[in-house]
């Protein structure tokens, strides 16, 4: 096991050198996965009954909770975004646990975090401007517009700090279990119980808190009185 983000290959495309990455694979598997996922979840709609049981009742069960939990975060009128978030916290739970399955979690990539977090600013001006219109943009010049760089800074700040959470809690836990399996007298043991803490628990509560953050960004910039 290794923290470096080691080259795969070189792809050579119209003179340019693009450098295939572990992280870059690994987010392929794991959007192959989900992608896959989702197929069989396609198919087998055609089959669901009005009674659900089984497969049916885990994937209602699923869809519910999600939704249930970016309304009571996000408002019921910011429950549109639930499909986005569902697609979010699923990339972003395999990606934490991956380690687990022996690979180098891509959250663990500040590219890949960046990325994730991007896409909440965004969301976050689309839904301020969506429901507050030109009172979100005024809101620049508060309290006189002075401030106005200082206010563009500290909306630019919250995708960087959003993504530096997210991408120093895994990087961390990745060269802990990194060390760990280096170090002698116990690189033949497979410690088990640090997988489940630092992939499993970590992993599970940086999704939540990534999620939970982005909904409330997104809320509290598409709220009126904000």
């Amino acid at each position: 096991m290794s923290f470096n983000n080691k080259i795969i290959w070189i792809l050579n495309l119209f003179g340019m050198e693009i450098c295939i990455t572990q992280t870059i694979v690994n987010t392929w598997i794991i959007m192959g996965g989900l992608v896959l996922f989702a197929i069989i979840a396609r198919i087998l709609l055609n089959r669901f009954k009005e009674i659900p049981t089984g497969y049916q009742n885990a994937i209602e069960s699923l869809i519910e909770i999600v939704n249930n939990f970016v309304i009571n975060v996000a408002g019921e009128r910011l429950s549109v975004l639930g499909p986005w978030f569902f697609m979010i916290i699923l990339f972003v739970f395999f990606s934490n646990i991956s380690g687990v399955f022996g690979l180098r979690s891509p959250t663990a990539e500040w590219s890949t975090t960046i990325a994730l977090s991007l896409c909440t600013f965004f969301l976050i001006q689309l839904m301020a401007i969506r429901f507050r219109g030109k009172e979100y943009l005024k809101s620049f010049l508060k309290p006189i517009f002075l401030f106005l760089p200082l206010n563009i800074i500290s909306e630019l700040a919250r995708p960087v700090s959003l993504s530096f959470r997210l991408f120093g809690n895994v990087l961390s836990g990745l060269i802990l279990m990194t060390i760990i399996y280096n170090t002698a007298y116990i690189r033949f043991v497979i410690p088990v119980p640090l997988h489940i803490y630092f992939d499993i628990l970590i992993g599970s509560l940086q999704t939540y808190i990534f999620c939970i953050l982005s909904m409330s960004f997104i809320r509290n910039a598409a709220s009126p009185e904000a």
